[in-house]
């Protein structure tokens, strides 16, 4: 049998999401910066994601290390999950949490 199989944005964002709150040093997503889209863009190009998140950290937390673990975490676990690295993980940090 032929065909192809496809995973909706919405599902790929929750995949980010959830790999991304998985990482020490993230305190929480933002949603707020994105009505509509909740703290998680999932644009597609030519049939490759480019994922945005919006990040609060926490207190004390290295925003470049704690960005890079994300990043690294977000596009393992969609390769894993859905079949598709993608072409880039983009980190937003919107807040840092109070100590």
């Amino acid at each position: 049998m032929d065909g192809t199989a496809s995973v909706a944005s919405d599902v790929l964002a929750r995949y980010a999401a959830d790999a991304a709150l998985e990482v020490q040093g993230v305190r929480g997503l933002v949603g707020k910066r994105m009505p509509r889209h909740g703290a998680v863009r999932i644009e597609e190009t030519d049939g490759r994601a480019t994922v945005e998140l919006h990040l609060e950290l926490e207190w004390g937390a290295s925003a470049e290390a704690v960005g890079r673990e994300v990043q690294a975490r977000v596009a393992d676990y969609l390769e894993r999950m859905a079949g598709a690295r993608p072409a880039a993980v983009n980190v937003v940090v919107d807040a840092i949490g109070p100590a």
